[in-house]
């Protein structure tokens, strides 16, 4: 087995991880990551960017080249009823340079992440590193232990592990942390329709919903990524009634697509999202942190899942580099960025469950007389209430800033 000593190992090469690595790499802290798949191109990621990280990146001098990249931008999202239709989020009413939410596929972000960290000599990356053990010494973590896809063994050393493994974490499991769980009352499935030059421009801004039905479009270039809600645990169900009766639902919901919906024509053309959302009570041990989806699993409710995961690794990025370069990180150091993170993260959960609560879980029942509720129906006209919803979609309760 061969061995590897770093300051920081961090598992997982999604959002929080890639981004913790660049931060640390930047303040010359040795960062190895690790990530399991050999790239990161897999379906139906979360990839919308809230202005609070294109601030972020701003600060660290990558905004504009990301934004020549290929992407889509919305700046405002609405929702739309057979009975009625109200604008619920103006993001253009926001103090920032960046009044939108950026969509980019998430293969794309991470491959710009890394690229810009390999410019740095202390970050190490690599691929296809599935992790199988931690490494403990006198009840701390001290590193990893990973099988490479050609079945060698490695073992990366180190003076803190970070574990940004998502929503199924192992470092988690390994660590026997448990999380307090909820159960939101959809599930979700995620597919492809073709996108027309004539389709309507602001079509990816709105929420539809109808006859026990809720969808949401997002603007792919060549096509619409469709997010299709239903009951929870009822996929068994919408597959039994067959794919002609969710062609039709699709178009009923969105007519415009109705000379296309007999494309989407396999099942194994759509992705089923088991949706959770969950939160460990403690995030850390001896030697070891977790952050992102492995602390905190987000509802799809906002696509704030990203943005939350990104926030935390600039937190941790801030309260680390510097016990990392003097290897002096101490429990207290983990325990903070904890702290700041977590009531944030209780604030965004909270507001996700009142939203499922009060408009999806209804919406999805079918109920006759479902109406959008009288809070949501208010915020059109009165000033302060179309700012509040915008600037937590944006920026969460509290804005994160990268200090160093």
């Amino acid at each position: 087995m061969s061995t590897h000593e770093t300051a920081c190992c961090i598992v997982g090469g999604g959002p929080a991880g890639a981004m913790l690595a660049l931060l640390l790499a930047r303040q010359d802290v040795p960062v190895t990551l690790l990530e399991s798949h050999l790239n990161f191109d897999r379906d139906f990621r979360g990839d919308t960017l809230h202005p609070s990280v294109m601030e972020i990146l701003d600060s660290i001098g990558l905004a504009e080249r990301l934004l020549s990249l290929r992407h889509a931008k919305i700046d405002r999202l609405s929702i739309q009823t057979p009975e009625e239709s109200l604008q619920l989020i103006d993001l253009r009413r926001l103090m920032t340079p960046y009044p939108y939410i950026t969509l980019i596929p998430q293969v794309d972000f991470l491959d710009f992440i890394t690229a810009e960290a390999k410019r740095y000599p202390h970050f190490q990356l690599q691929m296809g590193a599935n992790v199988q053990e931690l490494v403990k010494k006198n009840g701390h973590v001290r590193g990893v232990r990973y099988r490479t896809v050609n079945g060698d063994w490695h073992e990366v050393r180190a003076q803190l592990t970070i574990g940004a493994d998502g929503r199924f974490s192992r470092l988690r499991r390994l660590a026997k942390l448990k999380p307090q769980t909820s159960q939101p009352p959809m599930d979700m499935l995620w597919f492809r329709l073709p996108r027309q030059p004539d389709d309507p421009v602001d079509a990816g801004a709105t929420l539809r919903i109808g006859q026990g039905r809720l969808l949401v479009l997002q603007n792919r270039y060549a096509h619409w990524q469709i997010g299709y809600a239903i009951l929870k645990d009822s996929y068994s169900h919408v597959r039994a009634a067959g794919l002609e009766a969710l062609q039709r639902s699709v178009s009923e919901l969105v007519p415009w697509t109705h000379d296309r919906v007999d494309q989407l024509s396999n099942w194994q053309d759509i992705a089923v999202l088991s949706v959770g959302a969950d939160r460990l009570s403690q995030w850390y041990q001896a030697g070891l942190l977790l952050i992102g989806d492995a602390a905190h699993v987000m509802s799809p409710v906002g696509g704030v899942g990203i943005n939350y995961a990104i926030h935390d690794a600039v937190v941790a990025a801030n309260i680390l580099a510097r016990p990392l370069r003097s290897r002096a990180v101490q429990e207290r150091h983990l325990a903070d960025i904890q702290r700041q993170r977590e009531w944030p993260t209780r604030v965004i959960q909270t507001f996700q469950a009142q939203i499922q609560q009060r408009l999806i879980a209804p919406a999805l029942r079918g109920s006759a007389s479902f109406r959008l509720p009288l809070s949501m129906r208010l915020v059109p006209r009165i000033p302060l209430l179309r700012t509040l919803p915008a600037a937590l979609i944006a920026f969460g309760p509290k804005r994160v800033r990268v200090e160093a």
